[in-house]
């Protein structure tokens, strides 16, 4: 019995002890993120878009969705607009009323991470629950390289929104005139 309990606890003594390597690697890793490319999948109430991202900390977003409608969402750190191209419709609304607040805030991640124990899901993914107000927001990473590829959410209208990420890029060239809010037509 008591070889058991020794077995037991030396055996939850190194997975506290990875869980902890994980955490402070992907905390390394997000410090030394400027900005991110990538590629995305984005899947709300079972209807899927995908298309290309860059992400400029702090708080700072560009997507061009691949879809008939053509449509563009930005942020410039303090609003986030949606432009539908082809019909000239045109959205804005306070980040801070939207989840992608917190995402787009690497200071916020990086300091929630630092109070809260990750879960290995399959092996292959290292996942953060994050609690603030009423948002709750699942962040993953990759086990492998401890690269972000993906969250979950909720939108303003409480759907289910989760976003996969792909062929990511790091600390690439990028124009910044792209996190200027389209203009109104």
């Amino acid at each position: 019995m008591i070889k058991k309990i020794i077995l037991i606890y030396i055996f939850l003594a190194f997975s506290l002890q990875a869980n902890a390597s994980f955490k402070e690697n992907i905390i390394s890793n997000l410090k030394n993120t400027n900005n991110i490319k990538f590629f995305f999948k984005q899947t709300i109430n079972e209807k899927t878009e995908d298309g290309e991202c860059i992400i400029e900390y702090p708080k700072k977003i560009y997507c061009a969705y691949n879809n008939l409608n053509k449509k563009i969402m930005v942020s410039n750190g303090k609003s986030l607009a949606i432009k539908i191209q082809n019909i000239k419709q045109y959205y804005v609304y306070p980040l801070k009323k939207t989840p992608l607040e917190y995402i787009l805030d690497k200071e916020y991640l990086i300091k929630e991470i630092k109070k809260i124990n990750p879960r290995i899901i399959d092996d292959k993914y290292i996942n953060f629950t994050l609690i603030n107000q009423d948002n709750k927001i699942n962040i993953f990473f990759n086990k492998e390289d401890l690269n972000l590829i993906g969250w979950q959410t909720e939108d303003i209208y409480q759907n289910l929104v989760i976003t996969f990420i792909s062929n990511i890029r790091i600390n690439q060239k990028i124009d910044k005139n792209i996190f200027k809010l389209p203009k109104m037509n």
